[in-house]
């Protein structure tokens, strides 16, 4: 973790600041935790990520990551705070940790996909300042956002995701393991804030408030979406497709930028295996949030 970020990072739970106790430091803070003192919640930093999340309620559907972390844990105060908080989980039917990582490594490979050529010219033509990627995976948008921006955050629920995305950390980029809708940076605004392909994952109305209220007036809000509901029972209650998108956005304050008033179909595959590959057609939408 990047000692520069703890201003800017809040507790999850009463929004307030966050202290560090370091356990081990190098370039960054490689272990350690952030606590809340009125909340006397800790959260642990461990491999130079900080998890943001109820630690024991994280581990306990990612039993295998709960082990990982114990085994990647440096000093006795870290193993003993993980082994206190799989205690407490209990067993688990569904392991989310194993799904997670397979999807970190299928955006690996698909790394060079012309898809982010698009997100990112897009990106560029958007002003500086502060910016904030959710569900940025392994980085490939946060670490582009860095280069034009003076401090650029990423925040993704899995672990294995946000450590591979701080292998290409700059001094200006941090990565945390977050929930989009806890607001891990409290009230702090943004010049842009930044959600691709998020709804299938998140109910669309309650994420696009709370991305709302993190972009500063004049700020941007960059979506983008295959409106790929078909989940069966993990579908959202109340999707969104592009108009209804839109028209959202408008009711929250934003105006749609020109380019992007039209639905789109941005073409974006997804080599899973030699064997197989995922195409969606993907819409990019752009707001400006009005004064």
């Amino acid at each position: 973790m990047q000692e520069f970020s703890l201003e800017y990072l809040r507790c999850i739970k009463c929004g307030g600041k966050l202290e560090l106790q370091t356990l081990r430091r190098g370039s960054e803070i490689e272990e350690g935790f952030l606590f809340c003192k009125k909340c006397v919640l800790h959260f642990p930093v461990i491999g130079k990520v900080a998890i943001l999340r109820d630690f024991a309620e994280y581990v306990s559907n990612r039993p295998r990551l709960g082990g990982d972390l114990l085994l990647s844990s440096n000093t006795m105060q870290m193993r003993s705070f993980v082994k206190k908080a799989l205690s407490k989980a209990g067993k688990s039917f569904e392991d989310v940790s194993l799904i997670e990582k397979r999807w970190s490594g299928i955006y690996g490979n698909n790394r060079r996909s012309p898809f982010y050529s698009v997100m990112k010219k897009s990106l560029d033509s958007m002003p500086g300042g502060m910016a904030l990627e959710h569900g940025c995976s392994i980085g490939i948008i946060t670490e582009h956002l860095a280069k034009n921006h003076p401090i650029a955050f990423g925040i993704d629920r899995s672990y294995y995701a946000v450590l591979e995305a701080k292998k290409r950390t700059r001094k200006n980029l941090d990565y945390f393991v977050a929930d989009s809708l806890e607001q891990p940076f409290g009230k702090v605004q943004f010049e842009l804030v930044a959600g691709l392909n998020l709804f299938e994952l998140i109910e669309p109305k309650v994420l696009l408030k709370s991305l709302a209220r993190q972009v500063k007036k004049g700020g941007s809000l960059m979506l983008s979406d295959p409106y790929d509901y078909d989940r069966g029972t993990k579908s959202v209650r109340e999707p969104l497709f592009a108009d209804s998108v839109r028209d959202e956005l408008i009711q929250l304050g934003f105006s749609i930028s020109g380019k992007t008033r039209l639905p789109s179909r941005i073409n974006w595959n997804l080599r899973l295996y030699d064997r197989a590959v995922l195409r969606y057609d993907v819409d990019l939408v752009i707001g400006k949030k009005l004064g």
